[in-house]
């Protein structure tokens, strides 16, 4: 599909160091689309840069990483105008979970693509606030939580399974009380996920079989503890994409997670902390531009 206007939102602090202004000039020259940049900064945020834009541009295209990507879709959620994703981070889950391509210059070309089109895709809100990938707590939180910033920088999302492998050992189950679609349940778990997007961030790995962005539900995926068997489980679960009893998986439109004291957590790529946790689907919530053979 064509476009008339693109707006692109850059974060200048993302995981990649590349010419993304150049790349952008050469892509859309000859193209016969009109464009503009703007630069997050530390007073002005994405969202910010949204709300100023909506209603004067055909497609708003973000180059950054996941955090990035979800505080652009929350502000365009419900304003009908979709977006468009470059990926700019060290993970770029969403991206993968939409089959963009990582190179920036391939995912440039999708913008002026006569066969590219938009996916409608699920959010999820939490405590009020949206995300489009998942909230994690646990191990899977600690290990984005303690990773290394200069080590991010220097190997990229390899950081995260650095900073797991110290995480992991030092684990103890916490105690949650899950109410899931109105049923209450009482679990103890060393990880817990609600999740959106089943991608993993590495290659085309999944968290569980069957979850999909697009079928209007939440998947809760829990592990129970962090013993070499249960990883294993979960590990091969992940990969050979089957059930595992080392894992529990659950599908909902809504979970309620309360724990004993104030647990750190993270939505996304953002750092929360909080003692109750509600969380629901918003479906349909989100049109963004994907290749061809991903429409």
């Amino acid at each position: 599909m064509k476009f008339k206007h693109i707006h692109f939102i850059v974060n200048p602090a993302s995981g990649k160091e590349e010419p993304i202004l150049s790349y952008i000039n050469t892509a859309l020259n000859d193209s016969g689309i009109d464009w503009e940049l703007s630069i997050t900064k530390k007073h002005i945020s994405a969202s910010d840069i949204v709300r100023r834009i909506i209603g004067k541009t055909d497609l708003v295209a973000v180059y950054g990483g996941d955090g990035c990507v979800t505080e652009v879709a929350a502000a365009l959620q419900g304003t009908g105008t979709p977006m468009a994703i470059i990926p700019g981070g060290t993970a770029n889950v969403m991206a993968k979970e939409l089959g963009i391509p990582q190179d920036t210059i391939a995912a440039l070309e999708i913008l002026k693509s006569d066969t590219a089109g938009l996916k409608l895709i699920d959010m999820g809100l939490m405590n009020g606030k949206p995300f489009l990938l998942r909230v994690n707590l646990g191990i899977m939180a600690d290990m984005v939580l303690q990773a290394d910033r200069e080590l991010k920088d220097e190997i990229g999302q390899l950081a995260y399974g650095v900073t797991a492998f110290k995480t992991i050992n030092n684990a103890e189950p916490t105690a949650y009380t899950l109410t899931i679609d109105g049923e209450v349940l009482q679990e103890k778990a060393v990880s817990l996920t609600v999740t959106n997007s089943g991608n993993m961030g590495i290659g085309d790995f999944a968290l569980q079989p069957g979850i999909s962005i697009t079928d209007g539900l939440l998947d809760v995926v829990l592990l129970r503890d962090n013993s070499f068997i249960s990883l294993l489980k979960a590990a091969g679960s992940a990969l050979l994409q089957n059930k595992t009893d080392a894992v529990k998986h659950w599908q909902c439109k809504k979970v309620v997670i309360d724990t004993f004291a104030e647990q750190k957590f993270i939505r996304d790529d953002f750092e929360e902390q909080a003692k109750r946790i509600e969380i629901e689907v918003m479906p349909a919530s989100i049109n963004i531009l994907v290749p061809p053979d991903k429409n």
